[in-house]
């Protein structure tokens, strides 16, 4: 019997459906799976909604990380395709399950899709508990004194604070249940192979819970002290690289945090990044529309270019060929790696927006096609924020230059040069001069000229905010 089995329900099973939290250490799910059933069942469902707008960097990297959770269950994780509401409660009834464990999820499909499971294995007096969720916070627990939600960072972090002070990992393995096999499953949807690696023309990191906690022992280890000032320096391996497996569960943030307690300017500022996380499924919980549509609706009415032209700035600014460095090795990364520095997103954001003129929903839409770490409340809300038109917005007048974002943040060029060949033998004292190669004596040829005169199209982008 599983430890913590429910005595008094003999020969119980339940049904672990894994999700958006694909490990098995820290998993709530697994710690309440066992109090309530003597075996579970590992479930993962491959619903074609999401497995569709995913592209194809998503779609491997989960399919990854289900080989390496399969495997850390002794090949005992039960894949089928299908519409969740149908399937889930055909599993349930397969193997006489009287629970389905899940963690919560607050996105708006998972909302709708988890009230409509809930609702069929309800009709089959099946219960879905939720344990847990892929936040440190659940979306909605925190609001104002008179019961409103925070619109501001800086109020809602304080409250953030004290809710997660006690916060600590969840004590569970692949042990905590007994996992039953699926082919001992009495009819009910057929299991399906885990889909093989799509064509993927990037350098997707490597995947799984081990990979997860890997890269953060890596990160604590040689760079989390220093994490506040060096945090913006694309030219350096200085961030810790866990959003694709925050966004895949791979690892809870709960373990991050308890690594990252004390007083220091690197655990605090990778603490805040934490809570921003928090804060971003928050407001995506209260306003889902901000999905889509600007937070704040005067920005509806702002003028915006359309058209044949601005289809072709945008596939430059999409190609990386926009004629400033730093922007084109920013989008060259993400295309090349399926990720790109924090830093870097907020200055290729204020470009297309600012310098532009075209609508932040475009390059919102371009990031999660091609992000595997692509976390729709973290980057919708970002945009919006170096939009100027979410939450917590940074002024519509703060324009990132292009060009000092790159002497200040690559100030010796290395991350243009490595990621802008065309410009990798060009040298110059502190990186200067390939932050702007048309003032060299002899342009590289391959490297086009700057495709706006930034401090016009800043001025621009202001008078257009003015007319607001």
């Amino acid at each position: 019997m599983a430890s913590g089995a429910d005595s008094t329900r003999p020969d119980s099973t339940a049904v672990v459906w894994f999700r958006r939290d694909l490990r098995v250490h820290d998993q709530p799910i697994l710690r309440d799976a066992a109090a309530r059933a003597d075996r579970a069942l590992a479930l993962f469902v491959l619903d074609p909604a999401l497995l569709g707008p995913s592209g194809s960097r998503r779609r491997t990297f989960l399919y990854r990380c289900l080989r390496a959770l399969d495997e850390s269950l002794g090949g005992r994780l039960l894949v089928v395709r299908g519409d969740p509401a149908d399937v889930v409660p055909r599993i349930a009834a397969a193997v006489k399950a009287s629970s389905v464990h899940t963690a919560a999820d607050y996105n708006p499909y998972g909302r709708g899709r988890d009230e409509a499971v809930e609702k069929a294995l309800g009709d089959k007096g099946v219960e879905l508990v939720r344990s847990g969720s892929p936040w440190l916070t659940e979306p909605g627990s925190i609001s104002k004194s008179d019961g409103e939600p925070y619109k501001v960072f800086t109020p809602f972090s304080r409250e953030w604070t004290k809710r997660v002070a006690d916060a600590a990992p969840v004590d569970t393995d692949a042990e905590t249940v007994t996992w039953m096999d699926p082919s001992d499953k009495d009819g009910g949807p057929r299991a399906v192979k885990i889909p093989d690696d799509e064509a993927v023309d990037a350098e997707l990191p490597e995947a799984g819970e081990q990979a997860a906690h890997d890269q953060w022992g890596a990160f604590v280890d040689e760079y989390l002290e220093d994490y506040d000032e060096l945090r913006n320096r694309p030219d350096r391996p200085a961030t810790s690289r866990m959003s694709v497996h925050l966004k895949y569960g791979t690892v809870h943030p709960r373990t991050l945090l308890a690594d990252a307690r004390g007083d220091g300017k690197g655990a605090t500022s990778f603490r805040n990044e934490l809570c921003f996380r928090d804060f971003y499924a928050h407001v995506l919980w209260h306003w889902p529309r901000s999905a889509r549509e600007n937070f704040d609706p005067k920005f509806d009415r702002m003028e915006l270019d359309t058209g044949k032209q601005a289809d072709e700035k945008f596939a430059r600014w999409q190609e990386g060929r926009t004629g400033f460095p730093a922007i084109d090795a920013a989008m060259r990364q993400l295309r090349g790696e399926a990720w790109m520095h924090n830093r870097m997103r907020m200055a290729v954001a204020s470009f297309l927006v600012k310098d532009l003129h075209l609508p932040w929903w475009w390059g919102a839409r371009h990031f999660m096609d091609l992000l595997v770490d692509g976390e729709l409340s973290s980057n919708q809300h970002g945009w919006q924020w170096a939009a100027g038109t979410g939450t917590d917005a940074a002024p519509y007048f703060r324009v990132f230059n292009p060009v000092t974002q790159g002497e200040r943040f690559d100030p010796q060029g290395d991350y243009v040069r490595r990621w802008v060949p065309e410009l990798a033998d060009v040298e110059g004292l502190e990186g200067k001069k390939v932050h702007q190669p048309w003032k060299l004596e002899n342009p590289p040829e391959d490297y086009p000229a700057p495709m706006v005169d930034h401090k016009a199209e800043r001025q621009e982008a202001l008078r257009r905010f003015e007319r607001l």
